[in-house]
């Protein structure tokens, strides 16, 4: 029998080879992680293996905006807040990767705002 963990892990790498074969030529990726605490997002670059973009509950910046870190309103404002941080790099389209994670709640919710605040995916 598998481990939880280890379902996660085969679950995420069969994510990510998915996302490799059906990119259509993008090679940057927005990655969720989320903990039972928080969450983060990160806009990668995997050609130059460079971070372009990221936030997460941690930041200055949506700590005080923010009542609890590890609700989908959080989850939102760090979505919003890597959106915005992307395209100031000049990134309007990228590949969501979820990780290993259902595609709802908090990682639903960041994905959303990232939509409305401009990314493409």
């Amino acid at each position: 029998m598998f481990t939880t963990r280890e379902l996660f892990e085969r679950r995420r790498a069969r994510n990510r080879t998915a996302l490799r074969k059906n990119s259509g030529g993008k090679s940057v990726r927005l990655s969720v992680h989320r903990s039972s605490q928080h969450i983060y997002a990160q806009v990668i670059d995997d050609t130059a293996g460079h971070t372009l973009a990221s936030a997460s509950t941690l930041d200055a910046d949506i700590k005080k905006s923010i009542k609890s870190s590890s609700n989908s309103e959080a989850a939102a404002a760090v979505g919003k807040l890597v959106a915005e941080r992307a395209k100031a790099n000049g990134v309007s389209t990228v590949v969501f990767d979820r990780g290993g994670y259902i595609f709802h709640g908090r990682v639903k919710a960041l994905a959303d705002a990232a939509r409305e605040a401009g990314l493409k995916f």
